[in-house]
Formats: structure tokens, sequence, C-alpha cells
């Protein structure tokens, strides 16, 4: 049984971009199973300092573009990922948007309650299954 699941945000410059990584850190304060890594941290590692922490619990890509940049930068560091959120094709089903890349006005709150939902619903998924 995995002891945490982390979670990767984006960390890109779109307003799902800062959707994702508001609602990763609300999901990391209401559930004690969740942690978080850094992705900009994670990109800049070229020496492979971080692999060993990377490797000790299951990690889910929040990607807040259709780029999925997150898996792809987890790709590129031979990481498998257990799972992958993608912020822009959960809101599509809704009818709330986050507009600013900068800021959180009221509807874009509303995205993270959302995306953190799914997220919260996504690791005690992965806990239970692991």
């Amino acid at each position: 049984m995995a002891e945490k699941i982390a979670l990767a945000p984006c960390n890109g410059m779109s307003a799902n971009g800062l959707v994702s990584r508001v609602a990763v850190g609300d999901c990391r304060k209401a559930n004690g199973n969740a942690i978080s890594i850094c992705m900009g941290s994670t990109s800049a590692d070229v020496e492979g300092k971080n692999n060993e922490m990377l490797k000790k619990y299951p990690i889910v890509a929040v990607n807040g573009c259709p780029n999925g940049c997150v898996n792809k930068i987890l790709e590129n560091k031979g990481i498998d990922v257990a799972g992958t959120v993608a912020v822009n094709e959960i809101l599509d089903g809704y009818e709330v948007s986050a507009k600013d890349p900068f800021r959180l006005d009221d509807e874009a709150e509303e995205c993270v309650k959302i995306i953190a939902e799914k997220l919260n619903k996504t690791v005690d998924d992965l806990i239970l299954k692991s």
C-alpha cells in the first residue's frame, strides 16, 4: 500500500495552470495522503538528484492544458505516472472557466474546487488500489 500519492501540478502560464497549482495545494491541505512535487525543480534537475524522491511515491500528473507537459517532463525523467488529471478536459464539462493565469476570480475558484475534488478522489482511489 502506498503511503502517499504525489501530485505534480502544471507550472505553465495558462489560467488552468494556475487552477492546477491551487487545486493541488488545496488537495494537499485536505487530504493527508497527498503531497506535492515541484515541477520546476524536477525539470531543472539534470544531474538526477531528485530521482530517488520521484520514485518514492506514485505520481499523478496534473496538466493544465492539452500539451501534457507534466507527463512529458516526468517521462523524460524515466518516471511512470500512476494517473493523469487533465484540468482543461474536466472543466470542459462545466459552465465555469478560469481566464487569468495570475489571479483567481470567483469563477476560477469554482474551477479550483472542481479540480481539487477530482484530485481528492484520485488520491483516495490510488491509495485503495495500492
